[in-house]
């Protein structure tokens, strides 16, 4: 329809399943491309932060929680921000990925397999873990809990949403801890539970 009212207009060879096949494929092999200095450590160290203030000093970086929307935690979905689909992020990933200089080191945080409901490039996790220099980021508990609570402050809102939340820690820490956080996040305690949750 373009073309036909006078727009330059040009076709991608083979179709939208073409350019998801090369995503795909590409996804396998550019991971080996670059060297990573992956930030570790716990929630709430300020690796993100980090992160970002790297890049803003020029340093070459991949925010991967940035790329899918979310900060990767239980409590990590962004507020008012749906997470793209998984195609989406894959092509994401992509597009970093391929504008990124070999030559240069890059900087990334280190991820589990799934950010929220998505996953990261299993042959990028593989690069990440097995070939990547880790720097431990550390914070003193206080700081981490100030941090924590500027973070995640937009719960202070919406304390139900937040224990609903919460319920997805029931397995591992167990019904007890969990009716008491959801408590203490009903009364306003936020330093107390994420001082809890931080434990």
């Amino acid at each position: 329809f373009l073309s036909q009212i006078g727009f330059r207009t040009g076709q991608l060879q083979g179709g939208y399943k073409a350019f998801r096949a090369r995503v795909r494929d590409e996804l396998q092999s550019l991971p080996q491309r670059h060297r990573y200095q992956v930030l570790c450590g716990r929630t709430g160290s300020g690796k993100t932060r980090l992160l970002h203030a790297l890049a803003d000093q020029g340093a070459q970086t991949l925010d991967l929680e940035g790329l899918a929307g979310h900060r990767g935690s239980v409590l990590g979905a962004l507020p008012g921000q749906a997470q793209p689909s998984q195609k989406r992020f894959d092509t994401l990933c992509w597009q970093a990925l391929t504008g990124l200089d070999p030559a240069r080191p890059v900087f990334v945080e280190g991820e589990s397999r799934k950010i929220g409901a998505l996953r990261v490039p299993e042959a990028l996790i593989e690069q990440l873990r097995d070939h990547g220099q880790c720097i431990h980021v550390e914070l003193e508990p206080s700081a981490r809990l100030q941090l924590l609570l500027q973070e995640y402050g937009h719960f202070a809102a919406d304390a139900e949403g937040f224990c609903r939340l919460l319920e997805g820690l029931v397995e591992l820490r167990g019904r007890q801890a969990v009716k008491t956080w959801q408590a203490q996040a009903r009364a306003g305690q936020w330093a107390e539970v994420f001082g809890a949750l931080m434990q």
